[in-house]
């Protein structure tokens, strides 16, 4: 995109929630999270909240693009809320936030999949809110915001840790 604001690529769908978009650390991909309303109710409630400048936990799934936004693919489909994606210092996984296992709970956990879609692995195991997480530039260290040890709900800490 040009500083003008012209030369820009719509790569995604127009009525949802899309965001939280990354590069890789090659620049030759990105990731994103992706929800759209499906059925008439959820459409409604989705633009009842937009009205009041509103949003609400919704299921949300990862997607992956060349960086110019060709050959998208979806690569978590758990019907869930998935989001916060990052690349791996190597390109080859991404590391992301979900409540896959309490998909309408704020029980969230890291999570790390192949660019694929294939070899999902769980990465922490909390049992609270774990998200954001995100690699330092020498990619040896991983920092990350949970609610575990929390002295009170909506407390959240920042982390750091070793990557291997």
């Amino acid at each position: 995109m040009n500083l003008d604001g012209s030369g820009k690529k719509q790569i995604t769908k127009s009525f949802g929630y899309d965001g939280g978009a990354v590069f890789s650390r090659d620049g030759k991909k990105i990731a994103w999270r992706d929800g759209h309303p499906i059925t008439p109710e959820t459409k409604e409630k989705y633009s009842a909240l937009l009205k009041e400048d509103l949003t609400s936990p919704m299921k949300m799934e990862l997607f992956v693009a060349n960086a110019d936004g060709t050959n998208v693919k979806q690569i978590t489909n758990f019907g869930c809320a998935s989001f916060a994606p990052t690349f791996t210092p190597d390109g080859k996984k991404i590391l992301f936030s979900s409540n896959k296992h309490n998909c309408d709970g704020r029980k969230f956990e890291l999570f790390l999949i192949n660019i694929d879609g294939t070899g999902l692995e769980q990465v922490t195991n909390y049992g609270g809110f774990t998200s954001f997480p995100e690699f330092s530039p020498d990619g040896k260290k991983l920092v990350f915001v949970t609610d575990w040890k929390a002295a009170a709900r909506y407390e959240f800490n920042v982390f750091t840790a070793d990557w291997k």
